[in-house]
């Protein structure tokens, strides 16, 4: 299956979602760690946007339309930039 790979520029700030603020909305530049395929089937993928709703214990997000409750280690493995 052929994924499109966004390379952020050398100006480009990159952080886990895990890190970013909340309320903002994200571009999701890089996946990378152990469960990068269980993240992808869930719909998370390279060039899609995602904004952070809350964050505790575990986060939430919207992706797509979509709320999703996500761990702080999946959502370490998730690098994004402000969109």
């Amino acid at each position: 299956m052929a994924q499109n790979t966004v390379y952020p520029s050398s100006a480009e700030r990159l952080q886990s979602l895990a890190e970013a603020q909340v309320g903002i909305d994200f571009q999701i530049r890089k996946i990378e760690g152990p469960a990068c395929e269980q993240l992808r089937r869930l719909g998370f993928c390279e060039s899609l946007y995602v904004r952070k709703l809350a964050t505790g214990r575990n986060l939430i997000c919207s992706v797509c339309g979509t709320r999703l409750a996500l761990s702080r280690i999946l959502a370490d493995q998730v690098k994004v930039a402000a969109a």
